[in-house]
């Protein structure tokens, strides 16, 4: 068994104990999906998708543009670096302003402003361009989007389903998020052998529909408290929070170094023209395959959540994320190079849904928002700052010696992490706040 589930109780009826083991797996996982049946949550988990979708469709579209016009690999770190820097600054403050205000309406606005970042790629794609300096301008207001939109999103879902079906509903979005990463970059791959602007017209499209979808979300009203304004010292109760709590500092704090260093994503499309020479569309299955690896275990997670061995499990997981990080650093086969990114996929999902229901369930709604923009920085750092840090080493040593040294660090850090942690490597089950609201 990979998972440990909570067993049923005892004074469960008698029928039960006549079940078989498929049949009692199965009646479990059906029940994972009674989440489904809510309205506002498939309305959000349908914005989601084809928002993601979209981003995906875009990501393979810009970073095979950019490397076109400029072949240097600095660049794609400053794709990275462009969307880090306005998240990094903004998301704090919006993270106080999705407990403040309506979440769908702060939701909504924030598709609205990446719609508009998709028609202005489309208006650049279309004027033949020379310069990618556009690209980084437009992509800094992408951040800024990311930034209210990571922490609201994040902040909604509790709000949507009840607390005990929580887990699950973090297993299915976590699904539906990686089916948009396994579809979006092949499908953005594949349109981009007819032009960007063919993937960037597609993309505004997506935007259009999940604004719609948000808006038909209804969420109950906010307390009253919600209209207080922005102040340092509600800015600062997510860090203050983060801070008090060492397993939630321990468990983002290795995503944040762990990723930092491991961010061989970024160089997709270098890997995909110089080293294994299969084109636009190949690098749309490099990059879904992180997301096949994500997903499965995603799926495993909804029907198995992880119950006991919690620290183990999740530095397991960072730990392989460094060893196939390795893997595919040193590969020039195609087919391995997949495997490698589908494994540290897998490995990197175990390590965020630990992370996220150690965030979302243990965290009053009062100050959510505010605890999730503070996870949202260090994942924000972890991957477009990640990215950025992978351009400058292979600027400096080279692609390949870039991705294994990237690995090599994670590993590191990893040692490291569960040296300075040694709570969080010892942690067994999920604190008492987030494990009797796992329970079915």
């Amino acid at each position: 068994m990979l998972f440990n589930v909570n067993p049923i109780g005892c004074n469960a009826d008698s029928m039960l104990s006549s079940e078989t083991e498929d049949e009692r797996h199965t009646r479990r996982w059906l029940s994972g999906l009674d989440v489904l049946a809510i309205r506002s949550f498939r309305l959000f988990l349908g914005a989601r998708l084809l928002a993601n979708l979209a981003v995906q469709m875009q990501s393979v579209a810009v970073g095979w543009q950019v490397y076109t016009l400029t072949g240097d690999v600095l660049d794609l770190g400053l794709v990275g670096l462009a969307q880090f820097l306005p998240f990094v600054v903004l998301v704090l403050v919006a993270g106080q302003v999705a407990d403040r205000h309506d979440r769908r309406v702060i939701l909504a606005l924030c598709f609205a402003v990446e719609l508009s970042c998709a028609l202005l790629l489309l208006a650049y794609s279309v004027m033949g361009p020379t310069n990618v300096w556009p690209v980084f301008g437009i992509l800094a207001l992408f951040g800024a989007a990311r930034a209210f939109a990571m922490p609201t999103g994040q902040a909604m879902v509790i709000n949507l389903v009840p607390a005990e079906k929580f887990g699950h509903a973090v297993a299915i979005s976590s699904s539906m998020y990686h089916l948009a990463v396994i579809a979006g970059p092949v499908l953005g791959g594949l349109l981009y052998l007819a032009g960007p602007s063919v993937v960037y017209a597609l993309v505004a499209g997506l935007f259009v529909v999940s604004v719609l979808f948000t808006l038909a979300i209804r969420l109950e009203r906010r307390p009253a408290s919600a209209q207080e304004p922005v102040s340092w010292r509600g800015l600062s109760e997510g860090l203050r929070y983060v801070w008090s709590r060492p397993e939630v500092l321990g468990a983002i704090t290795l995503d944040l170094f762990a990723v930092l260093f491991g961010g061989a994503t970024a160089m997709l499309p270098a890997y995909a023209r110089d080293v294994l020479h299969i084109g636009p569309a190949g690098l749309g299955a490099l990059r879904m395959a992180p997301a096949i690896g994500a997903a499965a275990i995603s799926l495993a997670l909804a029907l198995r959540p992880i119950g006991r061995h919690v620290g183990s499990w999740m530095f397991g997981g960072v730990a392989v994320y460094g060893g196939m990080t390795i893997v595919f650093g040193l590969s020039t086969h195609a087919a391995l190079s997949f495997v490698a990114l589908a494994i540290m996929g897998a490995g990197d999902m175990v390590s965020v849904y630990i992370r996220h229901l150690l965030v979302q369930l243990a965290t009053p709604d009062a100050i959510r928002g505010r605890v999730s923009a503070v996870n949202a920085v260090f994942i924000g750092a972890s991957n477009e700052l990640g990215e950025f840090e992978s351009g400058v080493t292979a600027r400096w040593f080279g692609l390949v010696p870039s991705v294994v040294l990237g690995g090599i660090a994670t590993l590191l850090v990893t040692a490291a992490a569960m040296r300075a942690f040694p709570s969080v490597r010892r942690m067994d089950t999920f604190p008492a706040a987030a494990h009797d609201r796992l329970r079915d």
